[in-house]
């Protein structure tokens, strides 16, 4: 056992340490990704958690409170958020592929660039997100809440936008070739 130290992304205090399996050849992004289950299993606070860079890879951080928290770079792939709290979080250049958001909080995220290729997105809040540049290809945003959101440069082929809520996104540049037939609501 390793005990592992998680900063907070502003303050760079220590938020919480997690006692976690590892070996001397375990790379930071696996203690990272490791540390983050411990702190879900153990209600560890997770608010403005620096997580740059884990490896959260099919991690079952359901209902997770993640407000404010850097997972600039993380690997999400496969990764249960159903119902989490990820208001104001940094997600930069995040790998979210086949992750499960249904219903998540995702309002003023920083999705730049992030990589949501079928993801599930259904229900969720992005109002205000910035998604510009984002990987949305496939991605289910049936429902999903996207006023004022940056969708500028995105790649939404073969997307469902059904029911989504578009008003005031800026979808300039946006790829919207074959996706599901689909109405704007308006709000």
């Amino acid at each position: 056992m390793e005990k592992f130290e998680v900063k907070n992304r502003w303050s760079d205090k220590v938020q919480f340490t997690a006692e976690i399996e590892c070996d001397k050849n375990t790379t930071l992004p696996v203690k990272q990704g490791r540390a983050v289950r411990w702190a879900v299993k153990n209600n560890a606070d997770l608010l403005g958690a620096d997580l740059s860079g884990a490896n959260l890879r099919d991690a079952d951080l359901r209902d997770a409170d993640l407000r404010g928290a850097d997972l600039s770079d993380a690997d999400l792939l496969g990764a249960d958020l159903c119902g989490a709290d990820m208001r104001g979080a940094d997600l930069r250049d995040a790998n979210l592929r086949g992750a499960d958001l249904l219903g998540a909080d995702l309002s003023g995220a920083n999705l730049l660039g992030a990589d949501l290729s079928g993801a599930d997105l259904s229900g969720a809040n992005l109002l205000g997100a910035d998604l510009c540049d984002a990987n949305l290809l496939g991605a289910d945003l049936s429902g999903a809440n996207l006023c004022k959101a940056d969708l500028s440069g995105a790649e939404l082929y073969d997307a469902d936008l059904s029911g989504v809520i578009l008003c005031g996104a800026d979808l300039s540049g946006s790829w919207f070739k074959r996706t599901q037939d689909w109405k704007i609501v308006k709000a």
